[in-house]
């Protein structure tokens, strides 16, 4: 982890970026499930990322959406892209996409996460988010993609992962999203810290 080592020796925090996905409505709004909306589940499990993370003082977060109200972009390219720019800005460290999955099929569940190439670094960290969330929330365990194409994962220039929680779609993990959006993201949390060899 040559970047922890860089961070240590400088005393400064890892800077993580986390990205809710979707906006409130209209431009990029995301998926729906049983009258739960994708973008609401995304901010609040970001919300408590964020909270989790600015109380541990080896990281530093942001957030896209600092409001439940904040839209990004005029039009779904747009919403994208100030997202990754606002990261490439900050120089983040790590790019965190947080989404829920949706499906025609009811009975399709389970964690999983997506990242531009296997064998790189958000590949191993992805592995460590999608485990930890299954543990700590108890979703299906369905494990990580490549997915080159994805905007939010090619262009940040700092290892990128696309988690998504559960299906919204699916009523057991809708149900879980909605009732434990903090064990979520304590299990993006813990990911993070068992891929980094950081103790809790």
């Amino acid at each position: 982890m040559n970047i922890l080592k860089e961070k240590r020796g400088n005393h400064l925090a890892i800077k993580i970026y986390i990205d809710q996905g979707h906006n409130p409505e209209g431009i990029n709004a995301g998926a729906e499930g049983f009258g739960i909306r994708e973008q609401d589940v995304t901010y609040q499990v970001g919300r408590f990322l964020y909270d989790i993370l600015s109380e541990d003082d080896r990281f530093e977060a942001r957030l896209s959406r600092p409001t439940p109200q904040t839209t990004l972009g005029y039009s779904n390219t747009s919403s994208l892209k100030e997202r990754v720019t606002q990261a490439n800005t900050w120089k983040a460290d790590y790019f965190i996409s947080i989404h829920a999955n949706a499906s025609e099929n009811p009975d399709i569940n389970g964690t999983e996460a997506y990242v531009s190439s296997t064998d790189s670094a958000a590949w191993y960290l992805a592995q460590n988010i999608v485990t930890e969330i299954v543990r700590r929330t108890s979703t299906k365990y369905n494990g990580v993609f490549s997915r080159p194409s994805l905007y939010v994962l090619k262009n940040p220039k700092m290892p990128a992962v696309l988690v998504e929680l559960g299906y919204i779609t699916n009523y057991e993990d809708n149900q879980r999203m909605i009732n434990e959006p903090y064990q979520f993201a304590y299990g993006i949390y813990v990911g993070l810290l068992n891929y980094l060899g950081l103790k809790q």
